[in-house]
């Protein structure tokens, strides 16, 4: 009886984001402040945050944004030739990407 009870207690804990639909628990989902039915991943996060970014760089031309630019410009080609899927350089590229704007 117990273990049943904990299987549905651990079913109703189990959220899921609203980008990418994987399943995680309630401290891991960032909430949005007036839709709080709204919770995104830290992964998505930061995909979000990039777009945001990309759109308000569009058509401007400070330092900071040409190399935002240039860093998607090689992300984009590194994702197309599916770099980030090798053992070695895969694993370096996903922690260098983690700190990159």
């Amino acid at each position: 009886m117990t273990a049943s009870v904990a299987v549905e207690h651990e079913q109703v804990d189990r959220l899921f984001c609203w980008c990418c639909g994987n399943g995680f628990d309630e401290q891991d989902l960032t909430r949005l402040g007036t839709r709080p039915e709204v919770g995104v991943c830290a992964g998505c996060a930061q995909w979000l945050h990039r777009r945001a970014r990309s759109a308000s760089d569009s058509g401007r031309r400070t330092p900071g944004a040409s190399v935002r630019r240039t860093v998607a410009a090689v992300r984009g080609r590194v994702m197309r030739a599916g770099a980030q899927d090798w053992p070695v350089v895969g694993r370096l590229l996903r922690r260098l990407d983690r700190h990159l704007p």
